[in-house]
C-alpha cells in the first residue's frame, strides 16, 4: 500500500528525532524508557512496521490528542506487536477456530 510522501516523511523525521536525542531517557507510552533502547528498537524498523504504525493509525477511531507522543509509542511497539496483530486479525476474518492459531 502507498502512503502520503508527507506521512511517511513526517515518520522518518520522528524516528530521526529519536535517534538523535541527547535526552537520557524518553517518555514512550507513559513511561520513561533509557534512550539508548529506545534508539535500538527504532533501528529495528523495517517497512512491514511502518505500514503497520500506519494501518493501525487508519483504523483509530478515537482521538488522538498528542500524535507525537502516539506515534513515537506506535513506532516502539511495532516490533513486538506486529504478529500478534495480524494474528488476530486473521482469527476474525476466518473465524475464531481458524486452523493453526
Amino acid at each position: 500500500m502507498s502512503y502520503p510522501a508527507e506521512d511517511v516523511n513526517g515518520l522518518v523525521n520522528l524516528i530521526a528525532d529519536t535517534l538523535t536525542t541527547v535526552r537520557p531517557t524518553l517518555r514512550i507510552g507513559g513511561e520513561n524508557i533509557p534512550t539508548e533502547q529506545v534508539r535500538k528498537r527504532m533501528l529495528s524498523l523495517e517497512h512491514r512496521h511502518l505500514e503497520y504504525v500506519f494501518d493501525s493509525l487508519c483504523r483509530n477511531s478515537t482521538k488522538i490528542r498528542n500524535i507525537r507522543a502516539y506515534l513515537l509509542t506506535a513506532l516502539y511497539n511495532a516490533p513486538t506487536t506486529i504478529s500478534q496483530y495480524y494474528m488476530a486479525e486473521v482469527r476474525h476474518d476466518f473465524g475464531a477456530d481458524a486452523s493453526g492459531f
